[in-house]
C-alpha cells in the first residue's frame, strides 16, 4: 500500500505536478456551470472544454484527470445550452 502511494506521489501526474492540480481546480468550472445557464458563456465553455480535451489527450503523459474534467464540463454545457434553447422557443 505504501509503495503504491509513494509511486503515485512521485509519478509524472501525481500531486506534486500541475498535471494533478490543474484538473482539480478545473472541476470548479463544472460545478459553477451547473448553477447557471447562458448562451454565449455556454458556447464559449463548450469550445474551451473541447480544446482542452484534445490537449489532455495529446500531452505526454496523458492527463486522464483533465480529460475527465473537461468531458464532464462539455456534457454540462451542452445540457445547459439545450435548456437555454428550449427556453428561447
Amino acid at each position: 500500500m505504501m509503495a503504491a502511494l509513494k509511486a503515485f506521489w512521485n509519478s509524472p501526474v501525481g500531486p506534486k505536478t500541475t498535471h494533478f492540480w490543474g484538473p482539480v481546480a478545473n472541476w470548479g468550472f463544472v460545478i459553477a456551470n451547473e448553477l447557471k445557464s447562458s448562451s454565449i458563456g455556454g458556447a464559449a465553455m463548450c469550445v474551451y472544454s473541447a480544446l482542452f480535451m484534445r490537449f489532455a489527450w495529446m500531452v505526454k503523459p496523458r492527463n486522464y484527470l483533465l480529460l475527465a474534467c473537461h468531458a464532464s464540463n462539455e456534457s454540462v454545457q451542452l445540457y445547459q445550452l439545450s435548456r437555454w434553447a428550449k427556453a428561447q422557443g
